[in-house]
């Protein structure tokens, strides 16, 4: 059963990395940011993140193709906690696909379930491993770092794709205006990095990538066809206040481990 598990993995990370192919118009198809008309292009809505932003994809998917891999290696101390993660881990990489695939065939209406879901999923992959222990340094890496980078980013890709498809959809924000809903939504965002941040105990890799897409939206609305200054300011304040609480519950979860330790020893 753990062989069947594991080859599942393997050939859903090769269909998530050829629909990154695919989505990245290298094989003659049309970029992203190019398609479903340039509805999620830098300057489609306030909360769009800059293109270079998109180049953590490509750590992402070098990251599943060594989760991939690590999996298939003789190990016994991590078989447990993957086979735990098989599923939602599975699951975000065959929706990965699909929702590049949606985007990339002018169905952007399906790509917000699509990505909702894959949000979903990989918060499941996220408690699961907030649950249990990497065996090493390795696990942790490959493993941990990559889901929870992957989980970061889709929480600012999430808050961009409604706001894109809402936006494609005719909505225009009650009359409030671009900056009021730029704003929000960034501000939500970073709620949600502090939640994760507090929930994963310090996880730093998903207040990385949020930060990241967050420090993106900045960029972009500060140099570019789309400029609203107040989106801009709270997308760096939402980044910063994710990353600055993720590294407070670490700290704070490293002096009582290191306390518990001490206690331990003088015990």
């Amino acid at each position: 059963m753990r062989w069947f598990r594991k080859i599942v993995i393997a050939a859903s990370a090769v269909i998530a990395v050829v629909g990154s192919f695919i989505g990245s118009g290298a094989a003659g198809g049309t970029p992203i940011q190019d398609a479903a008309g340039g509805a999620l292009s830098a300057s489609s809505t306030a909360i769009a993140p800059g293109g270079p932003a998109f180049g953590i994809w490509s750590v992402i998917y070098v990251g599943l193709i060594a989760f991939a891999v690590w999996q298939f290696l003789p190990r016994r101390a991590d078989q447990a906690r993957h086979d735990r993660l098989a599923v939602p881990a599975t699951l975000s990489l065959l929706l990965n696909a699909a929702w590049i695939l949606s985007v990339q065939f002018g169905f952007l209406w399906a790509s917000e379930p699509i990505i909702v879901a894959l949000l979903g999923v990989l918060v499941w992959a996220f408690v699961v491993l907030r649950r249990t222990r990497p065996s090493g340094i390795v696990e942790a890496i490959v493993t941990d770092g990559t889901f929870g980078l992957y989980l970061g980013w889709v929480c600012v890709a999430t808050a961009a794709n409604t706001a894109a498809v809402l936006t494609a959809a005719g909505f225009r924000g009650f009359g409030l205006g671009q900056d009021v809903w730029g704003v929000g939504v960034a501000l939500v965002a970073g709620l949600v990095g502090v939640l994760v941040a507090i929930g994963g105990r310090g996880r730093l890799s998903p207040a990385v990538s949020l930060g990241w897409g967050l420090a993106w939206v900045a960029v972009a609305r500060l140099d570019g066809p789309l400029v609203s200054v107040p989106t801009a300011v709270a997308a760096i304040v939402a980044a910063g206040a994710a990353v600055v609480v993720t590294l407070v519950v670490r700290a704070r979860a490293g002096w009582s481990a290191a306390r518990a330790a001490g206690a331990a020893r003088v015990s």
